[in-house]
């Protein structure tokens, strides 16, 4: 009998032992036939070959699920990290990193789950914002000299790793595509009766269109009253009861009545499907001030920040009061998927509205600021918005948007539809000595389209401006089409390589439906929503 036993041993250990080595030669054909399309195909051989993750998966899922072990390695070390030696600006750049490789780890889960083509590569878009992000903090803070701190894994090895994820990512989709099978997750995109995508759930739509504060009071399951008439005096606190009070994630309604809120609010990850509805736009009003020049990372500067997904505000104006002065100082900050503003008011200087990453829609919504004040590397859609231009400082022009694209496979960018933009009321007795322009590339690939838009006289004839030198100008992706007004004028503009007069073909491809994966869960929020051109 024991003999019998060590000879099943013998089989178990041969069996696991040719396993292994049929995994590694598998890896290694991977490797050389696979690896040599992506971005860092060095990168990619290294990684690939060196960590048997899975005999049995495919390329794709392999190089996800090596780029998802060193999210969690990069992530257990910024949480190791020796703090000792940093100063103050130093540490609050660390915070963010921390927060920001947390949610990139939280990300990577997800893709590993999903069948969903457009969801991977939202996630892994994110996950590249992220990771930008916090060597912004760095940079801004004048903090650069702590990042040796951080190592390569962080800064350029895993910034590879999610580039070859996306690159694998995109190339299997357009693979299936063109054998004529279902993109993964591509689902029917459909309007409903009424004339809204099916995004949200009927009874969004029922409260986004009610148009009375009693309708509102009754649906909400916290009252915030500044003057104690509610549940709660602040926005945070209700917050924080919401964890408590609801069960599991469904849609958790906070009437904030009208009045001045001068608190910093953050939605959390965990806090998913919240709907802020306030008494109107000037009448519910969150301020603050924090900012950069005063030690804030710009990503920290929000006023309010929304993380949790399925995020939705109504009738609220949102605030920082730094001033042009203080530079970077955000008003509003959204990382939150599928998120929807819908009458609401942004209103800063600098830095006004923060669309960090993933999907997001603004209908019927008013934007105020001076210098990237439409910023970020979210996928984005402005709908029926006003864009103010407010008086910079006498040394700084103007300008509306910054995109943040740094690879050209994230599915990210700024689509400006049916919007109009034109001067705040401080501006326009001066508006002749400042320039301004519709945006100008924040990183190599940033993306920023214009449609069916009233652009004012402030707009600069060259319409879109540098960011330094020929940067981007070859890789970036800017397009205007069928605007009006006395700006909209292309006979002047820029003559870059990445600067398009889009066709009709071009332009479609930057409306709800193709640009934001269908845009159901816009129309389920009960926002009405412009299907095409």
């Amino acid at each position: 009998m024991d003999n019998y036993k060590l000879f099943v041993r013998v089989l178990v250990s041969l069996s696991s032992l040719l396993s292994f080595v049929s995994w590694v030669a598998n890896a290694d054909t991977i490797s050389s036939s696979s690896c040599t399309q992506t971005p860092y195909p060095q990168i990619c051989n290294s990684f690939i070959t060196s960590n048997p993750l899975a005999t049995s998966k495919g390329f794709r899922d392999v190089a996800l699920t090596v780029t998802m072990n060193q999210a969690q390695l990069a992530h257990n070390h910024i949480s190791s990290i020796d703090l000792s030696s940093f100063d103050q600006l130093a540490k609050a750049a660390w915070a963010d990193c921390l927060e920001l490789s947390n949610d990139t780890v939280s990300k990577l889960n997800r893709v590993l789950l999903s069948n969903s083509w457009e969801d991977t590569q939202t996630w892994l878009s994110a996950a590249v914002a992220n990771h930008q992000t916090c060597q912004n903090g760095f940079m801004e803070l004048n903090s650069a000299s702590f990042m040796s701190s951080l190592p390569s894994i962080l800064l350029s090895d895993f910034s590879k790793l999610l580039s070859n994820s996306l690159a694998v990512n995109k190339q299997q989709a357009a693979s299936t595509l063109s054998g004529g099978r279902k993109q993964p997750g591509g689902g029917a995109r459909r309007l409903l009766s009424d004339g809204f995508p099916s995004w949200v759930t009927a009874a969004d739509r029922k409260l986004l269109q009610s148009t009375t504060a009693t309708a509102a009071s009754q649906a909400a399951n916290i009252v915030v009253a500044a003057d104690g008439s509610g549940n709660y005096k602040t926005i945070s606190q209700a917050l924080s009861a919401s964890s408590k009070l609801r069960s599991g994630t469904s849609r958790f309604v906070i009437y904030v009545k009208k009045g001045t809120y001068k608190e910093n609010v953050e939605i959390t990850k965990s806090m998913k499907n919240i709907m802020l509805i306030g008494d109107g736009i000037g009448a519910t009003i969150v301020t603050g001030g924090k900012n950069v020049q005063d030690g804030s990372t710009t990503f920290r500067s929000a006023t309010v920040a929304a993380v949790g997904d399925g995020f939705i505000a109504k009738a609220m104006t949102f605030q920082n009061t730094a001033g042009p002065q203080k530079h970077q100082a955000v008003a509003f900050r959204s990382g939150s998927d599928q998120s929807v503003f819908y009458q609401c008011s942004f209103q800063g200087y600098q830095d006004t509205l923060y669309v960090h990453s993933q999907r997001q829609f603004y209908r019927n919504c008013d934007i105020y600021g001076t210098v990237d004040f439409i910023f970020g590397d979210a996928a984005v859609v402005f709908q029926n918005c006003n864009i103010y231009v407010r008086k910079p400082m006498s040394n700084q022009k103007n300008t509306i948007t910054a995109q943040g694209r740094s690879d050209p496979n994230e599915n990210t960018g700024i689509s400006i539809h049916n919007c109009k933009i034109t001067v705040a009321s401080d501006l326009k007795a001066v508006q002749s000595s400042y320039k301004t322009y519709l945006g100008r590339p924040w990183k190599e690939y940033s993306r920023t389209v214009v449609m069916k838009t009233y652009l004012d006289t402030l707009i600069d004839p060259a319409g879109w401006l540098e960011w330094s030198g020929n940067f981007a100008l070859t890789t970036l992706y800017y397009g205007e089409y069928g605007n009006t007004g006395s700006g909209s004028s292309t006979s002047g503009r820029v003559k870059w390589k990445g600067y398009h007069i889009m066709t009709t073909s071009d332009a479609q491809k930057f409306t709800v439906p193709n640009f934001l994966g269908g845009g159901s869960w816009i129309g389920a929020a009960g926002v009405p929503y412009t299907s095409g051109l």
